[in-house]
Formats: structure tokens, sequence, C-alpha cells
């Protein structure tokens, strides 16, 4: 399935705006940050296990790294303080 990943304020300049991904169904927040992180250097380097990082799926505020990501999903990715 796919789903569109947004990057937001220091992740968007290390990535680009957006991009559309490839998952597997009942891909999780945690599986997905792995496989984009495993995809390039700079994936890698912005989205380090460790690294604090706020995500949304369908522009609601996700806590938890379990959640599943449903078909045709909007995922972003952003740091936990962003300016306007």
């Amino acid at each position: 399935m796919q789903v569109t990943v947004r990057y937001f304020a220091s992740l968007r300049e290390a990535l680009g705006a957006q991009e559309s991904v490839a998952v597997a169904p009942g891909t999780t927040l945690a599986t997905l940050r792995e496989q984009l992180a495993a995809s390039t250097p700079r994936h890698a380097d912005a989205l380090r296990r460790g690294r604090a990082l706020r995500c949304a799926i369908n522009q609601v505020l996700i806590a938890d790294d379990n959640a599943a990501i449903p078909e045709s999903a909007e995922v972003a990715f952003f740091p936990p303080v962003t300016g306007g």
C-alpha cells in the first residue's frame, strides 16, 4: 500500500517536503521510520533512533510508535518544537 510522508521544519530542509512510500499492510509508525531511515544516508541521519520527533497520521498527533498506518494515509514527521 502507498502512504504519503510529509516532513516539516529541519526535516523538510534535509529530506524535502514529501514523498510517496510503499509499505506493507499493518505497518506501524516505528516500522515506517526504520524503513525510511534505511533508505538513504540523509534519511538515516534525519530519522535516526533516539532523535525526538513528533508524528501525525492523517493530521492527528500520535504518541504511540506502535500505531498502525491505514492505507492511503498521510504521515507527518516534525521536530517537537517548530516555529511559525
